[in-house]
């Protein structure tokens, strides 16, 4: 066996590589210029652009589908304001947390912390009052005048874990301090997102909203053939693959990075076989293999609970308003389908466990809204290409009745 991975290993560094430099297919990589974004781009300089003459700017949320350019855009406009700054001697800090990430932004006391720690003070994982994290933060960071600009990537989904009371809290953060002024910036992917937070943590935002729309075909393409040419060696990318990778993407709401991740499988997928050009086969084998995506997988090998749960939500979305269902309409099927396919039913709060592992594997979306004396429900609302969705629909079906 060992010989044969040693194989793999020696044929492949013996292959030409079509790619010139990869880094421009990922998602971490910053172009020199973003396109079709200077609206969005000059709106958000021009709200920060006080900074520079350390005046706290206004906050700002930022508004856009997956793939519009919204983290792009901001990290973008961070490097060309820490560069300027840098230059002249401006005591200016950027803060960047993405609030998907379990370890970083899962607690009031975690997010905090992380903080402390970007400007070099230590604070134990846990242990601490959350009084104190915030005194020790603001001790820190008001030892100096300077601006600090925090961004929040994925705000929504810091909200959902630690409350809309941090966000309250930090924007009232400037109050006690005296040297130090502290803006944020979050970032969201759902467009109603501020429209759900307590009024008195609206109020206290005094926000300016930026919306990302999402990108069109010929948009896509003009990317695409841009970061092409910096990823790839001269005349290995056949003559309609461009094309053809925007217009699966425009299909997918204009997402760039669904264009961009196409683009970069069907060149490693052409590459591994030997081709010396990516080809359109190329790029339908690379639509296969992200959309086959881990979640099929995932699902296929669940246990039948599991797999019962996410039927009945598949089941109520085409009926519900907006696509959207609540956890009480979906335990109400599910009861139903276990009668049906001798499954003994779960409680309502095991299934609305359930319910939760699945939002975390990101198949569905699952926002908790208070209906105040009645309690709290989740809105459910599902994140699947309708092709997958299929897919998965199908094998649920074989699962479950067979």
């Amino acid at each position: 066996m060992n010989k044969e991975i040693n194989n793999i290993f020696e044929q492949f560094l013996q292959k030409e590589s079509l790619f010139k430099d990869k880094k421009a297919l990922q998602s971490t990589y910053i172009p020199d210029e973003i396109k079709h974004r200077d609206i969005q781009i000059t709106q958000i300089a021009n709200i920060l652009a006080p900074a520079l003459r350390m005046e706290k700017p206004s906050n700002i949320f930022v508004y856009g589908k997956p793939g519009t350019g919204k983290t792009l855009s901001i990290r973008y406009l961070a490097e060309q304001m820490l560069t300027l700054a840098d230059n002249k001697k401006i005591p200016l800090k950027i803060i960047y947390l993405n609030c998907k990430l379990k370890k970083i932004a899962d607690t009031e006391y975690r997010l905090i912390a992380q903080l402390a720690r970007e400007f070099g003070k230590e604070i134990p994982p846990t242990g601490l009052p959350t009084d104190e994290v915030y005194n020790v933060f603001f001790q820190t960071i008001d030892g100096e005048k300077q601006i600090i600009l925090l961004i929040l990537d994925e705000i929504d989904r810091l909200v959902e874990k630690a409350g809309d009371e941090l966000i309250y809290n930090l924007t009232r953060v400037n109050t006690d301090l005296k040297q130090a002024q502290m803006s944020f910036i979050g970032v969201s992917n759902n467009l109603v997102f501020s429209n759900n937070l307590d009024p008195r943590v609206k109020s206290s935002l005094s926000e300016e909203e930026v919306v990302f729309p999402p990108y069109n075909a010929i948009q896509l393409q003009d990317i695409l053939k841009r970061r092409a040419s910096e990823a790839f060696k001269e005349e290995v990318i056949e003559e309609g693959v461009i094309q053809k990778c925007a217009a699966y993407a425009a299909r997918e709401h204009g997402d760039a990075r669904r264009a961009i991740d196409l683009l970069r499988v069907a060149g490693e997928i052409a590459e591994r076989k030997g081709d010396k050009k990516i080809t359109m086969k190329s790029v339908d084998e690379a639509e296969d293999t992200i959309e086959r995506d881990k979640v099929i997988e995932i699902v296929k090998t669940q246990p039948k609970q599991f797999q019962a749960t996410l039927y009945t939500v598949l089941l109520n979305k085409n009926n519900a308003k907006n696509k959207i269902v609540d956890t009480g309409t979906v335990y109400e099927t599910y009861r139903d389908l276990c009668a049906k396919v001798g499954l003994r039913p779960l409680t309502q709060r095991r299934v609305s466990d359930i319910i939760a592992e699945l939002d975390m594997l990101g198949v569905i979306n699952a926002k908790v809204i208070s209906k105040g004396r009645f309690g709290r429900t989740r809105e459910i609302s599902l994140l699947l290409p309708s092709n997958v969705e299929q897919k998965i629909k199908k094998i649920l079906e074989e699962d479950l009745f067979s």
